[in-house]
């Protein structure tokens, strides 16, 4: 997913929970809090997964290093 599409999303769950806070609609505020922090929890999650990649690459690299 790119970029502009993270600041998309985040954006939607931002306005549905305002939405929500406005309007007093405690279920819109809440499910637009709740999506909020579950794209959060997804991109803490593709981060961890990049860096592990990255450091098996980088552990990789290490071990042809020493073959030389």
């Amino acid at each position: 997913m790119s970029n502009f599409d993270d600041k998309l999303d985040e954006a939607k769950s931002k306005g549905k929970e305002t939405l929500g806070k406005v309007t007093g609609d405690k279920n819109k505020e809440a499910e637009g809090k709740a999506e909020g922090i579950a794209k959060k929890a997804k991109h803490k999650v593709e981060d961890a997964k990049d860096a592990a990649k990255g450091a098996a690459q980088g552990l990789k690299n290490d071990d042809d290093d020493d073959g030389q």
